[in-house]
C-alpha cells in the first residue's frame, strides 16, 4: 500500500510525500486561509481589538493540529465546503433583505 493513496486532496496537491517542509506550510496556510474564511462568514461579530486578536491567535494554534490531521484525512475540503454554503447562504440573505427594503 503507498502513502500516496491515503493522501487528502489537498496533500496530494501540495505533494507532502516529496516535500515535506514546503507541502507542511503550503498546508498549514490553506488551512488557516478557510478558517478565517469560515470563521468571518458564518461566526464573527464586531469585538474590540484585544479579543479579535486573541481569537484569530487561538484559531491559527488550533490550525496546527488541524493541519495533521488533514494530510490524511479531509480537512481542507471539508472547509472549503462550509465557505461555499456559507457564501450562499450569505448571498441569499442579503438578497432577501434587499427584497424586503424595496
Amino acid at each position: 500500500m503507498d502513502i500516496t493513496d491515503r493522501l487528502s486532496f489537498f496533500a496530494a496537491l501540495f505533494k507532502v510525500n516529496e516535500n515535506p517542509t514546503l507541502g507542511m506550510w503550503l498546508l498549514y496556510a490553506t488551512i488557516i486561509v478557510l478558517c478565517i474564511i469560515v470563521f468571518k462568514l458564518g461566526f464573527a461579530k464586531k469585538l474590540p481589538l484585544v479579543q479579535t486578536v486573541l481569537i484569530y491567535l487561538f484559531l491559527i494554534l488550533g490550525c496546527t493540529v488541524l493541519t495533521f490531521l488533514g494530510v490524511f484525512l479531509p480537512v481542507a475540503e471539508s472547509l472549503v465546503v462550509a465557505a461555499l454554503i456559507l457564501v450562499i447562504y450569505k448571498v441569499r440573505l442579503h438578497q432577501q433583505k434587499k427584497q424586503e427594503n424595496a
